[in-house]
């Protein structure tokens, strides 16, 4: 499998490899070396065949055995929603510490919500938090509050169907907004990758001509939700920073600046009201 993943030029062949049969065989990675004379049943050699053959065709890992990781924590994912990312968590670790010191129990709202696993990451770790969660899709709301069963905090996340902020009136006022609303400009679309453009949902990726279709009302219109001295952080394209900082001083707020990501790339727009 390694070798045929690296031909086909898949994202981390070995890793694919030992995540699909570890998938198959019921068992963590490390037992696939603690076990090494464990004969595959038939069944099981089928099933493997089928996911090997689908992950060729770059149908995500993550799609595949229905996980994704993020943040140290296992959500469900399916087509529902994007797939988590490590770049995301750049907002979590920014709220996480900034929040280390806090006194009062911070009010937070995840716009653009998908899979939950912003929200939910935060409310695990900081268990005194007050969650609002949005997203225009329902579908992505259902594989939300699915993962905040598994994860023990549906009692702590409100969830609200609705475009960006419009669901969030009456609920604030909050001091974090945080979002990883779609931001693929039209002109890098081509080149994004086809286990990304041709199986995750297109409604959660692009984000029109110069990639702030909703990055921009986000900037614009969130102040009047934000408490003094209220924080926003945007995940963008890092080829919009440029433009995403200028849109945010125009808007009047304060602080301004632009997070980078494991990769060192732009990724996280982070300003105060």
């Amino acid at each position: 499998m390694t070798e045929t993943f690296t031909r086909r030029d898949l994202d981390s062949p070995r890793l694919s490899a030992e995540i699909l049969l570890s998938h198959v065989l019921g068992c963590d990675r490390l037992r696939l070396y603690m076990e090494t004379d464990r004969p595959a049943s038939p069944g099981e050699r089928d099933r493997l065949r089928d996911l090997v053959r689908r992950a060729l065709s770059h149908e995500p890992i993550q799609y595949l055995t229905g996980e994704a990781w993020f943040f140290g924590m296992a959500f469900k994912a399916d087509r529902r929603a994007l797939i988590p990312r490590p770049s995301t968590e750049t907002i979590l670790e920014h709220v996480l510490q900034r929040e280390r010191a806090a006194e009062r129990p911070p009010r937070i709202a995840d716009v653009c919500t998908g899979s939950g696993c912003i929200a939910v990451a935060l409310a695990k770790h900081l268990p005194r938090a007050r969650m609002t969660a949005t997203d225009i899709s329902p579908e992505a709301l259902a594989l939300a509050r699915e993962n905040t069963e598994r994860h023990g905090v549906a009692d702590r996340i409100e969830f609200v169907e609705g475009d960006l902020l419009a669901p969030l009136a009456g609920h604030g006022p909050f001091d974090w907004i945080v979002s990883n609303p779609p931001y693929i400009p039209d002109h890098e679309w081509d080149a994004v990758e086809p286990n990304v453009k041709n199986h995750e949902p297109h409604l959660a990726l692009r984000a029109g001509r110069d990639g702030l279709q909703y990055v921009r009302p986000l900037i614009e219109s969130a102040p009047p939700l934000l408490a003094d001295a209220g924080e926003i952080l945007i995940e963008i394209a890092a080829c919009t920073a440029g433009d995403v900082r200028s849109l945010a001083a125009k808007a009047g707020w304060s602080k301004i600046s632009v997070l980078k990501d494991h990769e060192a790339y732009d990724r996280v727009l982070t300003a105060r009201r």
